[in-house]
């Protein structure tokens, strides 16, 4: 029995000292970062009764990411390990800034301040990618990904409600300092890491519109990256639809939190899952199945009941982590060492900045079409992407540039 239950996967990536360590930094530093995201905003609020402003917090968070391939360029110009820490280190020393801000007057601060983290957040993804592809075996990728998005979705669900107690009874100042001291933890397991990595030649020259070459001559990457964004953009017309969809059931706008709670706990399951499926059903086959699911799910959101909502959330909560578990883990696996920061922080951008768009374009609509024919439109049009993966089906050298991971599932 013993024996048996070692061979299982997750264990397998547990085991592995640079795994766990990679894992609990994510989870370390995770944690403060969703505290502060949603106290950022409350704060913004109340110091200058702006929703506008309020907005805008996590605006600057994101911005950033519209730059991912030149900011990801970094990850392939130096050492990832040292930069890891260093990207740690920065916003540790940069966040104690904020306790300067007492009146709306000072407010610029937060915004200059998240701009600077969303960037460095940039960076991080990509050179963290980088050095997890050196440090874990390709066969345990997936089920490293489907943890962390595990580890990532299950803070989203405890970190922001933690850090708005602590900022009713303490103030933002206490959330700020905390995701400060979070950020040092992390850079302190980054710096125990013995994982082997490239040290970049000397002089040698990176081309940032390398990595978005690579993504776009890539016969199964490109089809992968191509499903990712399109999930993304059908995900952010989704999600504006959210508070018409309440209407509907006759809530108060209160009754997102609870949405959004079994939406989560619909990621922590699929990312627990996620990597086995992978392993047995390939890249492409899962980021399928999971639009499908996500396709039929949202479609679903126009029957207006209680109990099919709820389960729509769940479904769409376990079907975009699919999606996005096989397009990056592919890209871990298919792109050469040196330009893997460059290409992981291209991809990045190109999977979840259209998130940004369908959002707008979905806010536009809901005021104009009924919710039910949108969501429906919607449920249709998604759906079509599912066959975006499997496009790459159509070479006939596909079966000969299959990775290992599709072609042998373990």
């Amino acid at each position: 029995m013993k024996h048996t239950v070692s061979r299982t996967p997750l264990p397998r990536v547990l085991r592995r000292r640079d795994a766990r360590l990679c894992l609990a930094a994510v989870l370390v530093s995770g944690f403060g970062t969703s505290a502060l995201w949603l106290v950022a905003g409350v704060w913004v609020k109340d110091l200058t009764g702006s929703d506008g402003l309020a907005a805008l917090c996590l605006l600057a968070l994101w911005a950033p990411t519209a730059a991912g391939p030149v900011l990801g360029a970094l990850a392939d110009t130096v050492r990832r390990g040292p930069l890891l820490i260093s990207l740690h280190l920065l916003p540790a020393a940069l966040l104690p800034v904020l306790t300067a801000v007492d009146s709306p007057g000072r407010v610029w601060l937060v915004f200059a301040v998240l701009f600077v983290y969303g960037a460095v957040g940039v960076v991080q993804d990509a050179a963290e990618s980088a050095l997890v592809a050196g440090a874990v075996p390709a066969s345990l990728l997936g089920e490293f990904n489907g943890l962390r998005m595990t580890v990532s979705e299950g803070l989203k669900l405890v970190a922001p409600p933690a850090g708005a107690v602590l900022y009713g009874a303490y103030g933002a100042d206490a959330v700020v300092l905390l995701d400060a001291a979070s950020f040092v933890l992390a850079a302190g397991l980054y710096a125990c890491l013995r994982a082997p990595e490239r040290s970049p030649a000397r002089g040698e020259r990176v081309r940032i519109a390398e990595g978005a070459r690579h993504l776009w001559r890539h016969p199964r990457l490109r089809p992968l990256v191509l499903a990712g964004g399109a999930t993304m953009l059908c995900a952010g017309v989704n999600g504006a639809a959210l508070y018409a969809v309440i209407d509907v059931l006759g809530h108060a706008p209160a009754y997102a939190g609870v949405l959004y709670a079994v939406q989560g706990a619909g990621s922590v399951v699929a990312g627990l899952l996620a990597g086995p499926a992978l392993c047995r059903l390939g890249a492409h086959r899962l980021a399928g199945y999971g639009i499908a699911v996500t396709a039929v799910a949202a479609g679903l959101r126009a029957v207006p009941s209680d109990a099919v909502a709820l389960l729509c959330s769940a479904a769409i909560g376990a079907g975009l982590p699919c999606v996005l578990i096989a397009a990056f883990t592919a890209v871990q696996r298919e792109t050469p060492d040196a330009l893997l920061g460059r290409t992981a922080a291209t991809a990045h951008t190109l999977v979840l900045a259209p998130n940004a768009i369908g959002l707008a374009v979905g806010a536009a609509l809901v005021e104009v079409v009924d919710v039910a024919v949108l969501l429906a439109a919607l449920g249709v049009v998604w759906a079509a992407s599912a066959a975006l993966p499997r496009q790459s089906a159509a070479s006939p050298s596909r079966t000969a540039d299959r990775s290992s991971s599709d072609a042998n599932p373990a």
